[in-house]
């Protein structure tokens, strides 16, 4: 066993001395409180954070879980459902590796900064790339299920959307059901997010350089910002909303933006991950949302929920909420959707044999 560098593990330790191989098993209540006090001590707050809010990758500290060897009542406990954790790194340093337990959810607390880099580094592993032609058009399939916060009614929408490539001819756009033609945009004009395929060709794919292009595109003056710490709160909030519509808005990009989109999220000051979320399937993941420093307490920016597989980080859709109507007629709703299918069609309104 290596060494232990908290006098608090001495404790853990020694509760195990206690144990004799020849003990009768655990009684179900004995079993509860084990787990919850095991439960407790690995997901506690702190037990995953970042150290520096411009580092490309996530750092993270971590107070050190022992390995120990189990035997009679111990074991009996363990195979009761108490689980033991140990230091990610251990297979890595010339012991015998164990393998992950990817069947349930993590236990532990994650940064929002690790979950973004995995999302990201799970869509370069996996995701589709493609190379449209100017002359055709971008189909998606969202699958949208809305519920009334009042009633608890659910209501499912499909929409299903036809974005010209180049953005020269009027493309078909749905949401919540509705559908109307877009007609494209004059030459004076422009929109964030970018549709085109020629304007999101030129967004950087590098995170930090992303960041800093949004900020120049909105905030730049004489001289550009080399630099993210001179950033200020009111800058970062809007670039936040500039890369959660990005992400939100443009389900299919050119290879590599979307990876660094997901960086570059997890680099913003007040994004959070919060564990145990629920998608529109009903599976659940661990979602990524925002703290806006700009906006009075209890108030919430744009951008809403990312929800994550909690092992592969693999993107899973959205949480939302809109109103409807106004006063005392005013609605809320609880929006989840997902990405159901895409493809490149030759026309608008063709759908496709088989989206990707």
């Amino acid at each position: 066993m290596r060494d232990i560098d908290d006098p608090r593990d001495l404790r853990d330790v020694r509760g195990l001395t206690d144990f004799d191989a020849g003990t009768p098993p655990l009684d179900e209540e004995t079993r509860r409180r084990g787990r919850a006090r095991l439960l407790t001590a690995i997901t506690a707050p702190d037990a995953d954070r970042a150290r520096s809010r411009t580092a490309r990758t996530a750092v993270v500290s971590r107070r050190p879980l022992l390995r120990v060897a189990l035997t009679g009542a111990v074991a009996t406990a363990v195979a009761a459902g108490v689980l033991v954790a140990v230091q990610d790194g251990d297979a890595n340093r010339g012991g015998t590796a164990h393998p992950r337990v990817t069947s349930l959810p993590p236990i532990r607390n994650v940064s929002a900064r690790t979950v973004l880099n995995g999302a990201a580094a799970y869509e370069r592993e996996h995701g589709k790339t493609v190379s449209p032609r100017d002359d055709q058009f971008v189909y998606t399939k969202e699958i949208i299920k809305e519920t009334d916060q009042k009633t608890g009614r659910t209501k499912t929408h499909v929409d299903e959307n036809w974005r010209s490539v180049d953005g020269s001819k009027r493309s078909w756009i749905m949401e919540i059901g509705k559908g109307w033609w877009s007609p494209p945009l004059a030459d004076n004009q422009s929109s964030w997010p970018p549709q085109d395929w020629g304007r999101l060709r030129k967004l950087p794919t590098d995170p930090e350089k992303l960041i800093l292009a949004i900020q120049d595109d909105f905030f730049g003056g004489k001289e550009k910002n080399t630099s993210l710490e001179k950033i200020t709160d009111q800058e970062w909030s809007h670039i936040h909303f500039s890369l959660a519509g990005l992400l939100k808005l443009v389900p299919v990009m050119p290879e590599g933006l979307r990876p660094a989109a997901y960086e570059a999220l997890g680099m913003v000051p007040g994004v959070k991950a919060v564990p145990n979320q629920k998608d529109a399937k009903g599976r659940v993941g661990v979602a990524i949302t925002y703290d806006d420093p700009t906006l009075p307490e209890g108030a919430s920016g744009f951008g809403g929920y990312f929800i994550f597989d909690p092992v592969t980080y693999r993107f899973l859709g959205f949480r939302d909420e809109r109103t409807s109507g106004d006063g005392e007629h005013m609605k809320r709703y609880t929006q989840l959707s997902y990405l159901d299918s895409w493809a490149i069609v030759d026309r608008v309104k063709q759908r496709p044999v088989a989206a990707g």
